[in-house]
């Protein structure tokens, strides 16, 4: 019987972690398994409980959010130690890529009995953070900027909160001109925003990147060009099916390393929680972490 630590996020999708964790957990409990629980303070805290927990080789239970996940994730990347995901978060991206269900009680038969997968996870590097790993995305633009408006919000959660961040973000923005290299080969590119995709999913369910696979050991690179604003409304609304890589704005690459700079101090962010400026490079880790889904 597996023995888990869960690590929860109290602020989580206003502070339902616990309540996430509670019906789950209950679940665990009944049959059998050993589960303690631990609050973060922050995501560093939480990153030392999971090192901590992993060594004594536990389960760690990421309960929260994109950020929870994607810095405990990180953590864990390269350690063998198995990540389980309780999500209780506005966005819960990676749990989406990876289909958990929401129903308390398939996902307590995953976390009690489903085999491991292994997936990638992405390292980051720039000059505010030497190295940070993370599991989504790495993203540097307008959607960066609509992130930080998105996590500020206090009326509106979920999907409502980005796309409201979004629309905020995209009437203030002007195209930058990025250089995009990948595995060593140079693309000029002068729009809204770069997006290096382990994942398919961003943003609460918005699929920015729809062939990013978590385990294919390779990342997707989503650039959408400049364009009138009100077109870049139109591929907001089409990123809820992927559509969007259809026009001829948006173009797709491939690679293992990709570095972004840009000829102004453009924000990035990554799985919803760095927060800094370009020049930013990311490589994928191929199967360093293993998963319960």
């Amino acid at each position: 019987m597996r023995q888990f630590t869960a690590i929860v996020n109290p602020t989580a999708g206003g502070s339902s972690g616990a309540a996430a964790l509670l019906r789950v957990g209950r679940l665990l409990r009944e049959a059998g398994a050993e589960l303690e629980t631990e609050y973060s303070r922050s995501l560093a805290h939480a990153q030392e409980l999971a090192r901590e927990a992993g060594a004594r080789q536990r389960v760690v239970l990421a309960v929260g959010g994109d950020g929870i996940a994607g810095g405990i994730g990180g953590a864990l990347s390269g350690t063998g130690a198995l990540l389980g995901l309780v999500p209780a978060g506005r966005g819960n991206d990676f749990a989406r890529a990876l289909e958990l269900p929401a129903d308390p009680a398939a996902l307590a038969r995953i976390l009690l009995d489903g085999s491991p997968r292994l997936v990638d996870t992405v390292e980051v590097e720039s000059a505010v953070h030497p190295r940070t790993v993370v599991l989504g995305s790495v993203y540097a633009g307008v959607d960066a900027l609509a992130n930080l408006h998105a996590n500020r919000a206090r009326l509106l959660r979920g999907a409502a909160s980005y796309y409201a961040g979004g629309l905020r973000a995209v009437a203030s923005w002007r195209a930058a001109d990025y250089r995009v290299t990948v595995d060593g080969v140079e693309h000029d590119h002068r729009g809204y925003t770069v997006v290096i995709a382990n994942s398919p999913y961003y943003g609460s369910g918005r699929m920015i990147a729809p062939g990013a696979r978590v385990d294919d050991g390779v990342l997707d690179v989503v650039l959408i060009r400049e364009a009138p604003r009100l077109l870049f409304f139109a591929l907001m609304n089409e990123l809820k099916t992927g559509a969007h890589v259809e026009r001829p704005e948006v173009r797709i690459l491939r690679g293992k390393e990709i570095s972004v700079t840009a000829d102004r101090a453009v924000p990035y962010g990554a799985d919803g929680e760095v927060d800094a400026a370009l020049p930013v490079t990311a490589r994928v880790l191929p199967g360093a972490l293993a998963v319960l889904c």
